[in-house]
């Protein structure tokens, strides 16, 4: 009877041992997951900042530069579509869009020495390049979170906990190929 009861508790340590590191494995994707979309939001917060910065910003430049109306329009169209993209992905899509067109509007303001010397302009030019830096390490800390959390749930043996449980990889914020290559400005001028 002793060896039995001695066999059931050493059965029973396993188990629990077992259901333990399931519990932290499991608790600990759910953690890196809400990571991911604690920094996400952080990200999404400095967005919406630069998004509620667009109408001031292309309601100075549009008083002196007309010609480069569709600069202009094309960022308030983007502006809208992030705003009503509603997934993460979509927002994201649209502010890669955006990004090269702020630097062609602060571009073309060369341009108009008004324009340049204007307090309003040029606050406006301040709050965006302390906005795109910030926008940057939220950037960096998205990708930090999203490569951790792929990273574990990709990882064996959470893989497979990840695979019962859904969780499913996450996107990392990357840039377009097109906003890499810097705008021609050439016909601006």
């Amino acid at each position: 009877m002793g060896r039995v009861n001695s066999a059931l508790i050493t059965i029973l340590f396993i188990l629990v041992v077992f259901a333990a590191i399931l519990g932290g494995i499991y608790n600990g994707l759910v953690s890196r997951q809400n990571s991911v979309d604690n920094t996400f939001a952080s990200l999404d917060a400095n967005l919406q900042k630069r998004f509620d910065l667009v109408p001031n910003l292309v309601a100075t430049v549009q008083g002196y530069a007309t010609h480069e109306r569709s600069v202009l329009e094309e960022i308030t169209r983007l502006r809208a579509q992030a705003q009503n993209g509603g997934t993460p992905g979509a927002r994201l899509q649209a502010d890669a869009q955006m990004a090269p067109l702020f630097g062609q509007i602060m571009a073309v303001a060369e341009a108009y020495p008004q324009l340049h010397a204007s307090d309003n302009f040029m606050h406006l030019q301040r709050t965006l390049t302390e906005l795109e830096e910030q926008i940057s390490a939220s950037r960096r800390s998205f990708n930090a979170a999203v490569n951790d959390y792929n990273t574990a749930i990709q990882s064996f043996p959470s893989s497979l906990l990840a695979n019962s449980f859904g969780f499913k990889p996450r996107d990392f914020f990357a840039t377009e190929a097109g906003a890499r290559v810097a705008p021609n400005l050439s016909d601006q001028f």
